[in-house]
């Protein structure tokens, strides 16, 4: 499909609407549709994720926003879709599969991967997109009790700025495509750790302000026990404070330490697939996504 195959308006409801390139100056239209569906984005996340990305808004004749939708190219060949939100009363109407038609078309010859509600589950199962596992989103007040141990484990430490060269090669084997400039996004307003092996970095998670309060991740680790090394320190550091991870590892012994960290289970979304699988059968695993919007 081309984009110019594509109708710029639409009847939605009774009014017509117009789809038009998301802009610099339409954070509050985002922000006022991430609400609208109770998403806990705040200004400050969605102004990163415009910065990395690329997309679309759907309003009417006076203005009002109706939709949108938003991609974000990594390498050549590789693309991952969020931002994906219909205002309540419109979801019926067709605005949401509008605007995936168009990104769709903007990414013609690239895998995509997204993150699907279960309002939205079917939307992309109608486009072609398969299920692929199931995030499961963690979240909560971090307690005082002890932590689990994971077993042996190479030295972790505070990840320094001179890691960050070592970041990105990690993460691609771990996640299936090149996102450097993601992570360097992520890197300049997060803390995080590092796992050494032999004094080289295995392993890295990181942690940065998000929604209600801080969101661990990217986690990227050769198993369980090198990421609960990781994310561990993180959660110390935190007692008393509201955490949240993303994270596809359904490993019980990886829930018990989320558990006990005060990581409740809250919600789960499908991560799917358009294209061929990327990822997940390297040397390292990501156990911890960046956010459901950059996976």
């Amino acid at each position: 499909m081309n984009p110019t195959d594509i109708a710029t308006t639409q009847r939605v409801d009774a009014f017509v609407s117009a789809a038009r390139p998301l802009e610099s100056g339409d954070l509050h239209h985002l922000h006022q549709l991430a609400v609208s569906v109770a998403w806990p984005h705040r200004s400050r996340d969605l102004r990163l994720l415009m910065s990395l990305g690329r997309g679309y808004l759907a309003l009417d004749e006076i203005e009002r926003v109706l939709a949108s939708g938003m991609y974000f190219e990594m390498g050549e060949d590789f693309a991952m879709l969020g931002m994906m939100i219909t205002a309540p009363r419109l979801q019926t109407f067709g605005a949401g599969r509008w605007l995936l038609d168009r990104i769709l078309a903007d990414c013609r010859g690239r895998d995509l991967r997204l993150n699907a509600t279960r309002a939205a589950y079917r939307l992309y199962e109608s486009a072609g997109f398969v299920p692929v596992a199931t995030v499961h989103q963690r979240q909560g007040m971090v307690g005082e009790g002890p932590l689990p141990e994971g077993g042996p484990t190479c030295p972790v430490r505070t990840l320094q700025a001179s890691d960050l060269a070592a970041l990105p090669a990690l993460d691609q084997v771990a996640f299936g495509a090149e996102r450097r400039a993601v992570l360097e996004a992520l890197f300049a307003v997060s803390e995080g750790t590092v796992a050494l092996r032999d004094g080289v970095p295995a392993g890295f998670a990181l942690i940065r302000d998000f929604g209600r309060g801080r969101v661990i991740g990217p986690v990227v680790a050769e198993d369980e026990a090198m990421a609960m090394a990781l994310i561990a320190p993180l959660v110390t550091r935190h007692r008393g404070q509201f955490l949240r991870i993303d994270t596809a590892c359904d490993s019980p012994t990886f829930f018990a330490f989320l558990d006990a960290a005060g990581l409740d289970a809250f919600d789960t979304v499908t991560q799917m697939r358009l294209g061929k699988q990327r990822g997940g059968d390297g040397s390292v695993r990501t156990f911890g996504l960046a956010a459901h919007t950059l996976g």
